[in-house]
């Protein structure tokens, strides 16, 4: 077995850190709480803007009622209940307004009944139920058996037993009288059934059961070109979808519509027909798509209206009936004239309208979805689509639009954590570079240099109050606002450490109107009593990018009438006195800065922590780590060689370095045999172009996973079939970060792909396939055309707990795997409903699918992660009949409990890791203190003796911080460690190092340290990394003392030998011997320090890094025992100065 220990090690810690994220500081509850705040006084605004519309009619003033809803927000208590009463009917009317679209016909149905409680006027005359003599014949309690056919009728009472009626949607119906054809659209709205009848034109191509499948087919191109696309741009992904919906719906004009922090939206990506005018860019107030409209659309994510002018149906409902008839998820329901009203101004006369619903958090999905799945919604946007005549969309391409939708909020979620992700770097990057200006020049160097705090976040000016003395950057109120600011903020503000506000008008600054548009926003943070530092911003239309041509008058309005340029005017009009608002991120990057110059400020006993503590304490935490990686990295290396799957590794070549017992077995070809031939020589001839490419990626660092190839069989029958394998790559890299190899985790997958092939070349009955009770047989279950799961084998009963009765029958996407707590086997969340989707109806068209990573939610709880494999349905001629086998491939138990042991082992070592670079942060802190408590104090009068103990503080400092550096200590194991050449005096480095053992030895255990070296030598200039020689001296010496008995002696000695190399270059070889009383060091730890014994301890290790160190500085030490006492004996090279 030739797997190299460090390709081992070094995929243990790529796990590590990939499986710990670095966590994003954005602030999701407190944003989310101030959105919920916000949302009560705007749907209040939302309610008093569409009451004095209704109650205006034609002589209705948009800019002037905006003006008024706004200005009314913060109205006194004594107007509170009239301004309730407003709302409360408000909302009312928007869920109870009982008109439909005249586009269609609705019919309302008593779920346990199916008779009629309720149906639109229009509906009689579209459903052939007109009647004579004017009597329709349809009315309440009507059975729909009398309506439609029997299959029809059938279809409704087959959608009740359903657990979510919407996967059914749209049912194919007919009626009985007049033979024509509807899609009926169901929801479950209050316990009833609300259904929506939109007729099939004579031209159309009717949708079968199957009508997702149709759908998708419409959808294939443009989720085919979004996921495509290359992250890092959500300009590009909202360009591209917005050209997609413009080519598969051909309205005239299509729309990415983005909500901000503040529910004020923007334009953010536009294609139109040729002389339409362009509203790219523009911003509009939040009132424009109020806060019910906007809940109605988590809800019901696709909205149409055919023709803003034609006139709307009302629903009848007997009086006498208790039942609440709500038409809110009804894809008839009428819009608001309100909104009616802004179509017509836009000269619109149809729309299009598709929700865009993403994650509200960024929590890792990893880790709390597993408990809670459903992560909470937000509406990002809208893609909105308007047509300039009437136009109809049927269902199959609205649900085609729906699909797409989903799949761009897929993106849009990628796209949001990438941006987090940058904007969370480039925040650390600064303020490590503030924190280095703080070094040099404190405070004042954050604002004096570059960069400096307008740096840290988005702003258009800061200033720093520091001493009374004010210092000011960019765009900011003049000096004297500043005081009354700083004034305001200790008057007003006092219990707070800051604030911050995008108005200071509402904030109430009583100067606010003094400093105009120039600054409205502010971000304040109080360092001590009467120090603060300030980010300034301007009003928010120096941020607003314009869509059109600003000034052309053809282009102005007077403000009265509803229009995308009077919104966009309105909306500058209500953001007058307002900055754009300060993110979450933004102000924890502040509040981050603002504790960093607290520690900075703090000079009282910094010089007093003890340096030993931190270091012992540091030590602690780095064996533990390097305990936890050796563990991980024994563990994984009998694994690799016991394991029941076959693993083999290449080196940069292509040639096979690494040959496992269990692909040794499966291919007949021994390790030695196998050792040092090329990859390429292996595999079959078909599968070289495949393998080829995944080495090549792999070698770029591009980690290929679910690769399927086939490899040759030796020395077996001479017709044996080769082995084929589902290979993930993993590469190796060395300590520089270069990859030096490239190691395959397999799964032999031989049995599984006979089986598929005798599927897909039907040789055989699918049924005696799939019930096959064998048990090498993997989980097999599939659906029909319609999406009806058909099969479900033993062993998909085995792995989920569900039997098969349990599923047969029911919606496989929805009922059987779905996101809803109902669902059979819930999936983790939508973006794996979405996926799973998109694998099922990809192969249903007969499209060939790679195998893709699958996971779902047993009965019993326990998350199944498989890969799954898709196969279309074929008939006896070859031919796809539209259902689809799906096959589940596992990891074997023995591999589960081993991949569960290294999981384990991994979480360990990813929290001692996390809690070092914990360690390590709040160590940085304090030291920081100690630099400035030190350069304060270089700055005082001082005695010789007071110099020399300062002096011994600073190396002491400066060893702490280089230590702090180390993060990789196979670096310095391994020799890879870049020394320090400065010049020093032996002086200098015995004292700090004997400094830091004094306290142990005279307050623990009485020990006297007493150092016998000659004056001559401890004053020669030498050339080396001092610090590095003071580390190690310091810990020879501590060990010494801790192996030295109470009351005894340890003394330290030097000697020192000058020599030269040629006539410039003069060495000194030192030696230095650290005596000490008692029975000596253990041979167990010195066999550790020598690098015997792998299972280092605390002690151990420290030695071990000791000596590693010494090797870099052409040394070494040895330890020689006598009678009564024992001595390390350190030697090392070290350039002379001349």
């Amino acid at each position: 077995m030739t797997f190299h220990i460090s390709m081992i090690l070094r995929c243990a810690v790529q796990v590590i850190m990939s499986s710990s994220r670095p966590s994003q500081s954005v602030s999701n509850n407190s944003g989310r709480l101030r959105h919920s705040a916000g949302t009560i006084p705007q749907t209040t605004a939302d309610a008093k803007l569409h009451a004095t519309f209704e109650e205006s009619g034609s002589s209705f003033d948009y800019s002037n009622s905006m003006r008024f809803s706004h200005g009314t927000n913060t109205a006194t208590a004594d107007h509170q209940p009239s301004s309730d009463r407003v709302t409360t009917a408000y909302l009312h009317q928007i869920q109870k307004e009982k008109l439909i679209q005249s586009f269609g016909c609705l019919l309302a149905l008593d779920p346990k009944t199916c008779k009629v409680i309720a149906y639109s006027e229009n509906a009689p005359e579209m459903l052939g139920m007109a009647g004579v003599d004017g009597h329709p014949s349809l009315g309440i309690d009507t059975d729909i058996r009398s309506i439609f056919t029997d299959p029809s009728a059938s279809s409704f009472r087959k959608a009740l037993g359903c657990v979510d009626v919407s996967f059914l949607n749209p049912i194919l119906v007919h009626c009985k009288t007049s033979r024509k054809s509807f899609y009926a659209i169901i929801h479950c709205v209050n316990g009833s059934l609300i259904v929506d009848f939109e007729p099939i034109g004579p031209h159309e191509v009717t949708m079968t059961a199957a009508g997702a499948l149709q759908s998708y087919k419409l959808a294939a191109k443009s989720i085919t070109r979004l996921q495509s696309l290359p992250s890092g741009s959500m300009e590009a992904l909202c360009d591209a979808m917005v050209q997609e919906v413009f080519e598969l719906t051909g309205y005239d004009r299509v729309m990415a519509y983005k909500f901000h922090e503040d529910d004020h939206g923007e334009v953010v990506a536009e294609v139109t027909k040729p002389g339409l005018e362009p509203y790219l860019g523009l911003h509009y107030p939040a009132t424009d798509i109020p806060q019910a409209t906007r809940f109605s659309f988590m809800r019901n994510k696709v909205r149409m209206i055919v023709d803003c002018r034609a006139r709307h149906v009302k629903v009848l409902q007997e009086k006498n009936n208790l039942f609440d008839l709500n038409l809110c998820t009804s894809t008839l329901r009428a819009p608001h004239s309100c909104h009616l009203q802004y179509m017509e101004n836009m000269n619109t006369s149809a729309s299009l309208v598709m929700a865009v619903v993403i994650n509200d958090s960024n929590e890792d999905e990893d880790g709390s979805d597993d408990v809670h799945p459903q992560k909470r919604k937000r509406l990002w946007g809208l893609i909105v689509s308007h047509h300039i005549t009437p136009r109809f969309v049927p269902f199959p391409i609205r649900y085609a639009c729906e699909f797409i939708a989903q799949v761009f909020a897929i993106h849009v979620n990628k796209e949001i954590e990438l941006e987090y992700q940058i904007i969370e770097k480039n925040i650390l990057r600064t303020q490590t570079l503030l924190c280095d200006l703080l070094m040099r020049d404190a405070p004042i160097g954050i604002v004096s240099k570059s960069p400096n705090i307008m740096d840290l976040v988005k702003c258009d000016g800061a200033a720093l109050l520091y001493k009374n003395k004010v210092w000011r950057l960019g765009v900011t109120p003049s000096e004297s606002q500043i005081r009354d600011i700083a004034l305001w903020i200790s008057e007003c503000h006092m219990d707070s450490t800051g604030l911050s506000t995008d108005s200071l008008s509402d904030a109430g600054f009583p100067g606010a109107a003094k400093l105009g548009d120039t600054v409205c926003g502010v971000a304040a943070v109080r360092i001590v009593s009467k120090d603060i530092v300030f980010w300034f911003r301007s009003h928010t239309a120096v941020d607003i990018r314009w869509g059109g041509a600003k000034d052309e008058p053809s282009e102005r309005g007077d403000g009265r009438r509803m229009h995308p340029r009077a919104s966009f005017e309105t909306f500058l009009e209500v953001v007058k006195t307002r900055s754009l608002p300060w993110k979450d991120y933004e102000m924890d990057a502040i509040h981050s800065l603002q504790l960093i110059l607290r520690n900075a400020f703090k000079n009282t006993d910094c010089m007093d922590i003890s340096t030993n503590a931190i270091n012992t304490r540091l030590s602690d935490l780095n064996i533990e780590g390097m305990q936890e990686l050796e563990a991980v990295t024994s563990e994984m290396v009998r694994l690799v060689e016991t394991a029941t799957v076959p693993i083999l590794a290449v080196d940069v070549d292509g040639v096979v370095n690494g040959w496992n017992k269990k692909i040794s077995e499966l291919t007949g070809l021994p390790v030695e045999e196998a050792i040092g031939k090329h990859l390429l020589a292996l595999v079959e001839d078909f599968s070289i172009d495949r393998v080829k490419k995944m080495l090549d990626m792999a070698l770029q660092g591009e980690e290929e996973k679910n690769v399927q190839f086939e490899l040759k069989t030796y020395n077996l029958k001479i017709d044996s079939d080769p082995i084929c394998l589902v290979v993930n790559a993993c590469t190796s890299r060395d300590v520089h970060d270069n990859v030096v190899g490239v190691c395959f985790m397999a799964q032999d997958i031989t049995g599984q792909k006979a089986v598929m092939d005798k599927f897909t070349r039907i040789e055989g009955d699918y049924k005696a396939i799939v019930q096959n009770p064998n048990p090498l047989m993997p989980p097999i279950f599939g659906t029909d055309e319609f999406g009806w799961c058909c099969e479900w084998n033993s062993a998909m009963t085995k792995l989920t707990g569900w039997k098969r009765d349990e599923v047969m029958n029911k919606m496989l996407l929805g009922e059987v795997f779905g996101t809803k707590t109902a669902s059979c086997c819930r999936l983790k969340n939508h973006e794996a409903a979405v996926n799973f989707s998109i694998v099922l109806h990809k192969t249903m068209t007969g499209l060939e699918n790679e195998k893709v990573a699958f996971g779902f939610f047993t009965r019993n709880g326990m998350y199944v992660e498989c890969i799954l494999s898709v196969s279309s349905k074929l008939d006896i001629e070859g031919v796809v009949t539209g259902g689809v086998f799906c096959f589940l491939q596992l990891a074997s138990p023995e591999l589960q409990q081993a991949l569960h042991i290294q999981h384990i082992s991994e979480q360990n070592a990813s929290k001692r890791l996390k809690a070092l670079t914990y360690m390590k942060r709040q160590i940085r802190n304090p030291l920081r203190g100690i630099v400035f408590s030190r350069k304060l104090l270089e700055d005082t009068e001082l005695g010789t003796d007071q110099k020399q103990i300062l002096h011994t503080g600073t190396r002491c400092e400066r060893q702490l911080s280089k230590v702090l550096d180390d993060s990789d200590l196979d670096s310095i194991i391994d020799g890879y460690l870049d020394l320090e050449m400065v010049k020093f005096t032996l002086h200098e480095v015995l004292g700090a190092s004997l400094s830091q053992v004094m306290a142990r030895s005279k307050n623990a255990k009485g020990i006297q340290v007493v150092y016998d070296v000659a004056e001559q030598i401890m004053a020669e200039t030498l050339y080396g990394d001092s610090l590095r020689l003071q580390q190690v001296l310091a810990d020879f010496l501590l060990i010494s003392l801790n192996f030295t008995p109470t009351g005894g002696q340890v003394v330290v000695a030097a000697f020192l030998t000058k020599h030269q190399l040629g006539k410039l270059v003069h060495l000194a070889n030192l030696e230095l011997r650290i005596t000490h009383d008692g029975l000596g060091v253990p041979e167990a730890l010195l066999n550790q320090m020598f690098g015997v014994d792998r299972q280092e301890s605390e002690e151990g290790i420290s030695l071990l890094i000791s000596r590693k160190l010494l090797k870099l500085m052409n040394g070494d030490v040895l330890y020689v025992r006598e009678e009564g006492k024992s001595s390390f004996i350190i030697s090392l090279e070290l350039a002379l100065a001349q």
